[in-house]
């Protein structure tokens, strides 16, 4: 009997909870609780994707170091350069898990960056190198190369923008109410800061 009248008291409550629940779910949403964690998603995101377009152009590297070997060996200098590069470029990952690293952000970024420099003195060699140039093996790295630059220039704008608006989502209203509230671990992503002429991209076309 105890336990029945207990049931029948908590069952509306149950009830009136539920109820509540679905009403606040709507007006949660419309007030911006759900801005932070779609736009932290959203950076995420975007940042795997730069991983993966910097991952593409390391994996393309040895083959193209090889073809430029075959044709220019004296050019040992800056072959060296490249490898070396390219050895420093994956020494430092940083995950999406860990975009508020700025120390390690700053390395990676500095790396992938003295990457691109390399890669340019490397392929302003080639221009001293005709038959290297007309090379079908060079052509289709290079093709390959021209395009993995376009594919990271992207990347890395869409990332740009999306901590964009994350960092935005943290301290403005509504959303910076829920930052303080609820979402208090969350912490503004790093960006890439280096100038925009060290973020210029390695000249893949060669003039005939």
């Amino acid at each position: 009997m105890i336990a029945d009248t207990a049931f029948r008291f908590s069952y509306p409550r149950r009830f009136i909870a539920f109820l509540l629940l679905v009403v606040a779910m709507p007006l949660l949403s419309a007030c911006g609780f759900n801005t932070i964690p779609t736009a932290e998603e959203q950076a995420k995101a975007a940042w795997s994707q730069v991983l993966n377009q910097y991952q593409r152009r390391t994996d393309l590297i040895p083959n193209l170091v090889e073809t430029v070997k075959g044709f220019a060996a004296q050019e040992k200098d800056v072959l060296t350069s490249v490898v070396e590069a390219r050895s420093k470029a994956t020494q430092v990952q940083v995950s999406a898990d860990n975009l508020t690293d700025s120390e390690a952000f700053k390395t990676f970024q500095d790396n992938q960056a003295g990457l691109g420099s390399a890669l340019s003195r490397l392929l302003a060699v080639v221009e001293n190198y005709p038959d290297l140039k007309s090379n079908q093996n060079f052509l289709a790295l290079q093709a390959q190369l021209e395009g993995t630059e376009n594919r990271i220039a992207v990347a890395r704008r869409d990332y740009i923008e999306a901590v964009r608006r994350y960092n935005t989502s943290l301290k403005t209203l509504p959303t910076m109410i829920w930052a303080n509230i609820w979402f208090t671990s969350n912490e503004p992503y790093q960006n890439f800061t280096i100038s925009a002429e060290n973020q210029a991209n390695p000249k893949v076309k060669f003039d005939n």
